[in-house]
């Protein structure tokens, strides 16, 4: 990929305002394959719950490919003695243009969720980076695209994040730039995170422009300055606060698993999963895929059960939470596998018998975190100071604030009904369920250590579920005040809960002329 890549056209955006694109990035950008991402929402299902959440991937692309090339162009001039050539930039920049290219429908919910249904004897998971691997090869090949072979291999290592993948003198550091597997800072993230948060309309406060110009390399990584590793624990600190109120969702979840219940119903008809194989059949495989089950089940009935589905997400006839509650990192495994719809099921019907089938029920486990499951990313993160710029450590505690969390990672465990008249039900069965988790005195966990006054008694070191709160007789994983409901409780939309007034109020009206003689 030879020559300096000089503006071609300036593109718009919302968050980055003056993107340039130069004549090579165009090659790429102006192709089917890509073109696509223009019709994959960023937050999938988040749309229906905030309408300013239109985003598409394509944009997103755009503006990651943007910060990469800012970010490898200031550590060029920067540090010249790295020897970053244009050649460098040109393959940083594209691999963070097409590093979404194999995202699915409703990008996360289709490799996170559908495919591992749908194709469960797969022994290695399909992900969306291989499908950007592939996409990144037909692209290159529809298009009788010149790129020299190392050039694709360095690129296509760049999106995996894998240095393994491409020639070993490919510089390392370069690897840090769009996916970084060492601490997970990287334009990619960087990008989602400004973008999602301003779509939705809480726009949050990185200063990104500080953070690229602190990047520096040192012993082959990207490093930060350590007057920014506040700034940088805010970071981390933003993914959790987005997984936690925008991509965990309770609406958005639970129209996820409709879209996943609709496909693996339309699956049998239309093949969609083994598209995935297909870079042919992929290009075409996009959010419109809802639309085109719908239009088909007009003439074949096969596919009406799915297109049932979709009917019930556009007039808001949603999957229902039913309870929910946050558990500890460290029990999660063990709730996962003794909290199932089966033995929610069982428990409700030992309570009072219904038509409640555990494929009725829905128990989701969505982890949270800081970035690196439940450890402190900043341990992971490497930094210098202004009178030693050429050597790197790890920040200790003192180095940076200390109001910072003693615990990095939880995990959400969420009940949903498919039907809102076992709503009730099934939040009986939930609780009946923990209660006897609960009362398990076998099942003990650690405690993590607490900063106490001396005058403080000692907790215990192992406590049972049923008292993790330290509270007296407490139960962490008691009733949820906040979600109880009465029994025979059946929720409704906005819409419906008028309908069912209205039916009311002329039933009543029509009672009382019967009465009047």
């Amino acid at each position: 990929m030879p020559g300096v890549n000089r503006v071609l056209r300036i593109i718009k955006d919302p968050i980055h305002d003056l993107i340039e694109v130069g004549p090579r990035l165009s090659v790429f950008l102006d192709t089917r394959q890509f073109q696509r991402l223009r019709n994959i929402k960023q937050l999938g299902t988040s749309y229906y719950v905030w309408p300013g959440a239109s985003h598409n991937r394509y944009e997103h692309c755009l503006g990651v490919a943007h910060l990469a090339r800012t970010l490898a162009t200031n550590l060029q001039m920067k540090q010249p003695e790295l020897g970053i050539t244009d050649r460098d930039i040109e393959c940083v920049e594209l691999a963070g243009l097409c590093h979404d290219l194999g995202h699915g429908p409703w990008s996360h919910v289709w490799d996170s969720m559908f495919i591992p249904t749908a194709l469960p004897d797969l022994k290695i998971p399909w992900k969306h980076e291989q499908g950007s691997e592939m996409m990144f090869d037909y692209l290159v090949a529809q298009n009788n695209i010149e790129i020299e072979e190392a050039d694709t291999k360095f690129v296509k290592a760049l999106i995996a994040g894998e240095p393994t993948k491409c020639d070993p003198s490919e510089k390392e550091f370069l690897f840090d730039i769009v996916a970084n597997k060492r601490n997970g800072l990287d334009v990619d993230k960087f990008d989602y995170f400004i973008r999602d948060s301003q779509m939705i309309g809480e726009p949050i406060k990185i200063n990104l422009t500080r953070l690229l110009k602190s990047a520096r390399v040192i012993d082959g990584q990207i490093c930060y300055d350590i007057k920014d590793a506040n700034n940088i624990y805010e970071v981390y600190n933003t993914r959790f606060r987005l997984h936690k109120q925008i991509y965990n969702h309770k609406t958005a979840k639970a129209i996820e698993y409709m879209i996943i219940d609709a496909l693996l119903l339309a699956e049998p008809y239309l093949k969609i999963a083994s598209r995935v194989f297909d870079p042919k059949e992929f290009t075409y495989l996009t959010d419109d895929i809802m639309t085109q089950i719908e239009y088909g089940a007009l003439t074949n009935l096969n596919l009406a059960p799915a297109a049932a589905i979709f009917d019930r997400i556009r007039t808001r006839d949603l999957y229902k939470s039913v309870d929910y509650k946050t558990v500890d990192w460290a029990d999660h495994k063990f709730f996962e596998a003794e909290v199932t719809p089966a033995k929610i099921v069982r428990e409700a019907h030992s309570d009072s018998p219904s038509g409640l089938t555990p494929d009725d029920v829905i128990v989701s486990f969505a982890p949270m975190h800081y970035g690196l499951l439940d450890e402190n990313p900043l341990r992971h993160v490497k930094f210098y100071s202004k009178a030693r710029p050429d050597t790197c450590a790890i920040a200790q505690p003192g180095d940076y604030s200390s109001l910072v969390p003693s615990v990095f990672g939880e995990v959400l465990l969420r009940v949903y009904t498919k039907k809102a008249e076992y709503y009730s039900d099934v939040q009986a069965g939930y609780r009946a369920l923990l209660s006897k988790i609960a009362g398990r005195p076998s099942v003990t966990v650690p405690t993590p250590p607490a900063t106490e006054a001396p005058s403080t008694p000692r907790p215990s070191r192992n406590s049972s579920l049923a008292t993790l709160d330290g509270s007296p007789g407490g139960s962490k994983y008691g009733d949820n005040q906040f979600t109880t409901v009465e029994r025979g409780y059946i929720p409704a939309s906005p819409a419906k809960q008028l309908k069912r007034k209205i039916r009311s109020t002329e039933s009543e009206g029509s009672s009382k002329k019967r009465k009047t003689p």
